[in-house]
């Protein structure tokens, strides 16, 4: 029988793998590209963690399971709010400093992230834009592929309503789905949170570069960012809002 080995803090967490990951391309090494490295790289561990509460989102909605859905989405509105706050650390890099180690990226791209094409592919993008902008770097990875092929949030919130026999007009304005109204409102929340953090993803990148220069990678930096700004993952809430208040 083999003796386990020692668990600790370091141990745990891998820190000696994780601390090593950070390689600055600049040379002589330029003392603002680690920040840019950690920032990228920490948002894309938070996307690992959204992906895997957007699994248990998929199948507590299959299940039928609103509380257990709204806890999840509760937590999934957090970290998204958590995302978008720590793009603020770049907000520290000076548009000067970041043009001293920008031609080290390569063609780098933000949106080669193939973890954050399937969060937006999972919360329901399938407009033509998105479809197209997938496109521009090959085939599909598997993830974003995986992702496109489940139904939207919306359309799995809907089906498990209708299985309870319950319209989403019901949900607005009669007192006892409660339960379901919360979880409608917390998808309306995420749609919000994720516009907000397109919105400083948008202002980082204006102050940074500025709104008309092209981004890494070929992409159009900027302009494309703010294109994204009003997509929208649940569009028939948006809708129902409009049908049942905008009149008043």
């Amino acid at each position: 029988m083999s003796t386990p080995r020692e668990i600790s803090y370091p141990t745990y967490l891998e820190l000696d793998a994780l601390l090593s990951l950070q390689r600055p391309q600049s040379r002589p090494e330029h003392p603002d590209e680690l920040i840019f490295i950690v920032v990228h790289q920490a948002s894309e561990l938070w996307f690992k963690v959204l992906l895997h509460e957007f699994d248990h989102l998929i199948a507590q909605l299959e299940a039928t399971d609103p509380q257990a859905a709204l806890t999840t989405m509760q937590r999934i509105n957090t970290l998204v709010e958590l995302v978008a706050h720590e793009l603020s650390a770049l907000d520290t890099l000076p548009p000067q400093r970041f043009m001293q180690f920008r031609g080290y990226l390569g063609s780098s791209s933000g949106s080669q992230s193939a973890q954050f094409r399937a969060i937006e592919a999972t919360s329901g993008l399938r407009d033509p834009h998105f479809m197209a902008a997938l496109k521009e770097h090959g085939a599909l990875p598997p993830k974003v592929a995986r992702a496109l092929e489940k139904p939207t949030l919306q359309a799995l919130f809907l089906s498990m309503i209708e299985r309870q026999g319950v319209s989403l007009e019901a949900i607005y304005t009669e007192p006892q789905h409660g339960m379901l109204l919360m979880l409608a409102e917390s998808f309306l929340a995420y749609e919000q949170g994720f516009a907000r953090w397109r919105f400083l993803h948008v202002q980082l990148v204006e102050r940074i570069i500025g709104p008309d220069t092209g981004g890494t990678g070929g992409t159009l930096g900027a302009k494309y960012l703010a294109k994204t700004v009003s997509q929208r993952f649940f569009p028939e809430l948006w809708a129902l809002r409009a049908k049942l208040y905008g009149s008043r």
